[in-house]
C-alpha cells in the first residue's frame, strides 16, 4: 500500500483484515472484516436488509439466496445489521481498499480523505475475527452514520476500543471528515482577513480540516476504553430493556403461582 492508495489484490489480504470499497462514485466508502474463506462480516443499516429481505423472503433459506455461489452469503440475526457477506458481494464489482493501521502522525495527516488509517494499533487476527464473529451472533447496536456505523464495527473488531461519550463523535474516520470539514472552515474564516490570497485561506483550511480528522482518531483520543466484546451490550446498555421485561416477566410468574 502506498502513500496515495490502499488497494490491493484479492491474493493480499488475510484473515482479520479491515477491508472497504467505494460505493456511488467514491461517495463513500464501507467497510467490513475480512474473517477468511472469501467472506466479509460487516455492519449495514437495517432498513437496507429490509429492502433485500423484499426481493429475498429469507435471507437463511439458501433457495431464496440472491448469492449464487455462497449459500450462507447474506447470513444475519433478526432484528441485526451485522450480515456476513461473500467478498463479492461486498464488494459489488468495486475495487479493494486495506485499512491501515499504527500509521505515524505525519502518514495519517497527509491522508486528505478520512476512513483510509489510524494510528491505533490492530490486536492479532485471531482476536479481531472472535470480535466480528461474536457480533454477527449478538449484534453491534444500532446503525447510526455519525456514531454506529461500518467504519465504527470494523474500527471496535480490530482495536477493542469503545467511545465512553455516547454523545460524541464514533470512531469513524469518514464521520470525522464530514463534520472536520465545516469545522475547519468556520474556525479559519476569521483568518481570511489576514490572508487576502485565496492560496494561503485555502492552505489554512486544509491544516485545519486535517487537524480536527486527528484529534478525533481513536489512537490519540483520551475517552476511549478497551472493552471485550462479551461486555460490550452491557457497557452500551443494549441490554437494558431486555433484563427489564425478563425481570418482569419473572414477576408475574412469580405473583401467579402464589
Amino acid at each position: 500500500m502506498g502513500l496515495i492508495s490502499n488497494k490491493v489484490e484479492r491474493y493480499e489480504i488475510k484473515p482479520g483484515d479491515h477491508i472497504y470499497t467505494y460505493r456511488a462514485v467514491f461517495t463513500y466508502s464501507h467497510h467490513g472484516i475480512f474473517v477468511g474463506g472469501s467472506k466479509v462480516v460487516h455492519f449495514r443499516p437495517e432498513r437496507n436488509l429490509k429492502s433485500i429481505a423484499e426481493t429475498s423472503s429469507n435471507l437463511d433459506d439458501p433457495t431464496s439466496n440472491p448469492c449464487p455461489t455462497f449459500p450462507d452469503c447474506g447470513f444475519r440475526q433478526l432484528n441485526s445489521g451485522v450480515v456476513l457477506s461473500c467478498l463479492d458481494c461486498f464488494l459489488r464489482n468495486g475495487s479493494l481498499y486495506c485499512f491501515e493501521y499504527e500509521v505515524s502522525s505525519s502518514v495519517f495527516l497527509t491522508r486528505i480523505r478520512g476512513g483510509t488509517c489510524t494510528t491505533a494499533s490492530s490486536d492479532p487476527s485471531e482476536t479481531v475475527i472472535h470480535r466480528a464473529m461474536y457480533l454477527l451472533q449478538n449484534g453491534f447496536g444500532n446503525y447510526d452514520v455519525f456514531q454506529n456505523n461500518c467504519e465504527d464495527f470494523a474500527l471496535y473488531c480490530k482495536t477493542g476500543l469503545l467511545i465512553q461519550d455516547s454523545q460524541g463523535v464514533g470512531r469513524s474516520g469518514q464521520a470525522s471528515s464530514i463534520i472536520g470539514a465545516p469545522l475547519a472552515a468556520m474556525i479559519s474564516s476569521p483568518l481570511k482577513l489576514l490572508m487576502p490570497s485565496p492560496v494561503g485561506v485555502a492552505t489554512v483550511t486544509a491544516g485545519m480540516y486535517c487537524m480536527s480528522r486527528y484529534a478525533t482518531d481513536i489512537g490519540v483520543r483520551s475517552d476511549v476504553i478497551k472493552v471485550p466484546v462479551e461486555d460490550l451490550a452491557v457497557n452500551l446498555g443494549w441490554n437494558g430493556p431486555q433484563e427489564e421485561v425478563a425481570e418482569n416477566e419473572t414477576s408475574d410468574r412469580q405473583i401467579t403461582t402464589t
